[in-house]
């Protein structure tokens, strides 16, 4: 579809693929089954990464909203009020870095798990994501299982209350 491939507006997939998402009733179950879903915001303006990312998060379970623009993506994030949101460093009109600060001024968001996905893989890159309060850090290229597995040890970490 074209606005999963064009992403000027935010997209969800529900855990088959499809556009649209699951219902759930606000705590991450699934309205008339008995499946727990994880909802996941992706901030990421890169087509080809959205589209991949989207697919295996979908398959692993993952309810995903996307949203590519930098300054509209923490109040997506916090519209969304996912279980956990994967962040790109550089995006248009606002870096992942600035996102990740306003996320963390907001008690509400302040311990919501962040995967920060960058192509720059410096140790300078990696300090300010820490001093920022990431969850986990991840260069580009990455391979699938390793973001799925990532994602799923960092929600069980913040759920358990060892996150952080």
């Amino acid at each position: 579809p074209q606005c999963a491939r064009r992403h000027q507006r935010d997209t969800t997939f529900d855990s088959a693929g499809r556009i649209g998402g699951s219902r759930t009733n606000g705590l991450g179950a699934e309205v008339g089954g008995e499946r727990m879903s994880k909802r996941i915001v992706l901030v990421e303006d890169e087509p080809n990464i959205v589209e991949a990312m989207s697919f295996i998060l979908a398959r692993d379970g993952w309810e995903v909203t996307t949203h590519a623009n930098g300054e509209t993506a923490a109040e997506a994030i916090q519209t969304a009020n996912p279980d956990a949101v994967v962040l790109d460093v550089m995006l248009p009109g606002r870096s992942g870095y600035e996102i990740l600060r306003e996320l963390r001024a907001d008690p509400a968001f302040m311990r919501l798990p962040v995967l920060m996905l960058t192509a720059r893989g410096q140790k300078k890159d990696r300090e300010m994501a820490a001093e920022l309060g990431v969850t986990r850090f991840m260069t580009k290229p990455f391979s699938n299982a390793e973001v799925v597995e990532a994602l799923n040890q960092i929600v069980t970490e913040a759920r358990s209350g060892n996150g952080g």
